[in-house]
């Protein structure tokens, strides 16, 4: 226990006169009752009367202790302690193209991704993360953060909705997609910082290319783990939509980009992934998982807390205490 206000026990010095003022001084300031002898009290039986004589005084000084001790402030902290913690910074990037709707995973391809993804992300309590959309052009869904409960939340109303009213420019811009979250992770003091660039198509719009904005990564020291979804060759797309507002699907030739998908991973010290089903996605997720494990050294330093207040609680009930004697068995006559 540790005390604010040292200086008030000092106070406590005040004792010394008052209990040799008791000792030595009280009985003159007592009422006296003058008999002609005491003989015949000399040796009547103590009662329990008598030993309580004094329990006032002591009461008394009890009280005044207490009332110091509590304006002294004392204080308990919580023990310093040092631990060691696995955290990182990462930029999770996914394609929100309407392509992304394809249903060859299930229940499509962005669904599946957001629900491996808001696993992954629940496991990694101690990490930095944020979320990066992109279809014809970026942009920052939810800065890094370790509020992962808004970030999961923002994450569950992902969906392809924006190129379909025309919120953002039809494509695939990768390059844009991945130079916005290595802007994210720039200035990052991070041991480790990582993307993981999700999408189904290959880059055909934006101001930088893929391969651009791998070589930017690279600058800045951050790994680009890619994850191509979905199957190639021939697949059911979603390729126009209908008078009543839903999408109109028809068998196509799936753009999918493995060859620039792996350049980045190779470019910036990542792994390239391709993911034709769920389970596959899952084990993806998992090998990351496994592979960004780093360690941090965490110091969890000392809190204090006040407490005063059973001091102060014990002093009122000597307080009490010493009144309802002095009004009731130990009353004197005045």
């Amino acid at each position: 226990m540790q005390f604010a206000q040292p200086l008030y026990f000092l106070l406590l010095l005040l004792i010394v006169p008052f209990v040799l003022w008791y000792v030595f001084l009280r009985d003159r300031y007592e009422p006296v009752f003058r008999m002609a002898s005491t003989e015949g009290y000399r040796h009547l039986p103590m009662t329990w009367r008598n030993y309580c004589l004094h329990l006032p005084f002591i009461l008394r000084l009890l009280t005044f202790t207490l009332v110091v001790i509590a304006l002294a402030r004392p204080q308990t902290t919580s023990p310093q302690t040092e631990s060691e913690v696995e955290g990182i910074d990462i930029m999770m990037v996914m394609d929100i193209s309407v392509s992304m709707l394809t249903s060859d995973l299930q229940p499509n391809r962005i669904e599946a991704a957001k629900a491996v993804a808001i696993e992954f992300i629940s496991g990694r309590q101690n990490d930095n993360i944020g979320l990066t959309l992109f279809g014809g052009e970026a942009f920052t869904q939810c800065p890094m953060t370790t509020d992962h409960q808004a970030l999961l939340s923002m994450f569950r109303h992902v969906n392809c909705n924006l190129q379909q009213q025309g919120i953002i420019s039809d494509g695939t811009a990768i390059g844009m997609g991945l130079t916005n979250a290595v802007g994210r992770l720039a200035g990052s003091k991070a041991p480790s910082k990582v993307v993981i660039l999700i999408t189904d198509g290959a880059n055909n719009t934006g101001d930088i290319s893929p391969l651009t904005a791998a070589e930017i990564a690279k600058k800045k020291g951050i790994r680009v783990y890619t994850i191509a979804v979905g199957k190639q060759g021939m697949v059911k797309q979603p390729v126009g939509i209908l008078p009543d507002g839903s999408y109109y699907y028809a068998m196509v030739e799936s753009d999918m980009d493995p060859k620039t998908l792996r350049q980045i991973a190779e470019t910036t010290g990542g792994l390239y992934y391709a993911a034709d089903n769920n389970n596959k996605l899952r084990e993806i997720y998992q090998d990351i998982d496994r592979l960004e494990k780093v360690k941090l050294k965490t110091h969890n330093y000392s809190r204090r807390y006040e407490a005063f207040m059973p001091f102060a609680l014990a002093a009122l009930i000597s307080l009490i205490l010493e009144w309802l004697l002095r009004l009731t068995i130990l009353r004197r006559i005045p």
